[in-house]
C-alpha cells in the first residue's frame, strides 16, 4: 500500500474532470464500474408513458379551445360591416373605420375611464384582503376553527352576482336592515345602493364578500410550502410572530404574490359584466358603465356587432400589454411571474 501525501495530489486535468463526470455504480465486491449515460427517450417513449396524464387533460384543452380560442376568430368581424343574415364570410369589409368611430366616441371613453377607476379602487381594497384573510388562517392553531372559518368565507363565491345584490339591497338599501336602525334612533338614512358617487366602493365591497375568501386557496398553499424549520430557527434566535411574518412568511410568498398581481394588472379591464349589468338601472349609465356594458349596449343591443367586437378587441389588446408589461416589471423584481424569464 502506497501512502499518498497531499503533496503527491496533482491537479486534476480535463481527462480527469471528464471521468469524474461520467457516473458511476459500485457493483459485487465493492468495484466501481461506469454507468453508461443515460438514453434521451423519443416523444413517442414519452407521449405513450403521460397518456394517463395527456387523457386527463384532455377534456380541460378542449374546454379551453371551444371557448377561449375559437371565440377569437369572431374577432375579424371588428374590420367588417357585419350582417347577421350575411354571416362571417360574405359581410362587407370596413377595414379600420369601427375603430376610428370608437376612439372618437366620448362614451367609450366614459366607460374606459369608470373602468380604469373601478378596477384601482379593487387593486387596492381588495387585493391585499386574501393576503390578509391567509396569514390570519395561518395564525389560528385549531384545525376544526379553521376548516369552519374557510368554510363560511369559502360559501359566498358559490353565490350568483343577483344573489349577492340581492343580499347587499336588504342590507343596505332605502328599506334596508342598516337604514331601519339608522331611522329607529332618529339618524339620517344613506341608501348606498343607489348613490352614484359611491358606486365604486359598493361594488368593491361586493366583490370583497364574494370572492375574498376563495382568493386565499393560494396564498394558503404558498404558506403550506414554507419550510416550517425556518420558524423554529427564528424562534429559537428570539423572533417574535411579527419579526417571524415579515422575515419568513411574507418572502415566502413573495412568487405568489407577485404572479397573482401581474394576473390581476392582466384583468384591470375586467370588472364585472354581470355585477354591473344589475346594478346600471339603480346607479345610473354614468357610474356604472364599463368597457363590458359598452360593448353589449352599444353592440349587442343596437345590433351593431362590427362596432361591439371592436370595443372587445381594444380591449383584448390592451389588456394583453399590460400583463406583459407586468410580467416584465416581475421579472426586474427577480420575480418568475408568469413564466420564468
Amino acid at each position: 500500500m502506497v501512502a499518498i501525501t497531499d503533496g503527491d495530489v496533482a491537479a486534476p486535468d480535463d481527462s480527469t474532470r471528464a471521468r469524474a463526470a461520467v457516473p458511476v455504480t459500485r457493483g459485487s465486491g465493492g468495484r466501481i464500474r461506469a454507468r453508461p449515460p443515460r438514453k434521451r427517450l423519443s416523444w413517442r417513449i414519452r407521449l405513450n408513458q403521460d397518456r394517463t396524464l395527456l387523457i386527463m387533460t384532455l377534456p380541460a384543452l378542449v374546454l379551453v379551445l371551444v371557448f377561449a380560442y375559437v371565440p377569437m376568430l369572431g374577432a375579424w368581424t371588428a374590420f367588417q360591416h357585419y350582417d347577421i343574415y350575411q354571416g362571417f364570410w360574405h359581410s362587407a369589409a370596413a377595414g379600420w373605420s369601427n375603430f376610428t368611430i370608437l376612439l372618437g366616441d366620448r362614451i367609450f371613453w366614459h366607460a374606459f375611464e369608470n373602468t380604469l377607476v373601478i378596477s384601482a379602487v379593487q387593486l387596492i381594497l381588495y387585493f391585499p384582503i386574501p393576503i390578509a384573510l391567509a396569514l390570519a388562517f395561518n395564525s389560528i392553531l385549531s384545525s376544526k376553527v379553521r376548516s369552519f372559518v374557510q368554510a363560511v368565507v369559502y360559501l359566498p363565491h358559490f353565490f350568483s352576482w343577483v344573489l349577492v345584490v340581492t343580499i347587499f339591497q336588504q342590507m343596505f338599501g332605502g328599506a334596508g336592515l342598516v337604514n331601519q336602525m339608522l331611522r329607529t334612533h332618529n339618524l339620517p338614512t344613506w341608501n348606498i345602493m343607489t348613490d352614484p358617487a359611491a358606486f365604486k366602493y359598493l361594488v368593491t365591497a361586493q366583490a370583497v364578500w364574494k370572492e375574498a375568501g376563495w382568493g386565499i386557496i393560494v396564498f394558503l398553499a404558498a404558506l403550506a410550502a414554507i419550510d416550517q424549520t425556518l420558524y423554529e430557527a427564528a424562534a429559537a434566535d428570539g423572533a417574535g410572530r411579527w419579526r417571524r411574518m415579515w422575515h419568513i412568511t411574507l418572502p415566502g410568498m413573495r412568487g405568489v404574490i407577485a404572479l397573482m398581481l401581474v394576473l390581476r394588472l392582466g384583468n384591470t379591464l375586467t370588472v364585472g359584466f354581470e355585477q354591473m349589468l344589475i346594478q346600471r338601472a339603480a346607479v345610473g349609465r354614468d357610474a356604472s358603465e364599463v368597457l363590458d356594458t359598452f360593448a353589449y349596449y352599444y353592440g349587442v343591443v343596437n345590433n351593431n356587432f362590427s362596432y361591439g367586437a371592436a370595443a372587445g378587441l381594444f380591449k383584448g389588446v390592451l389588456s394583453l400589454i399590460l400583463i406583459l408589461a407586468a410580467n416584465k416589471l416581475a421579472h426586474a423584481f427577480g420575480e418568475d411571474g408568469l413564466y420564468r424569464k
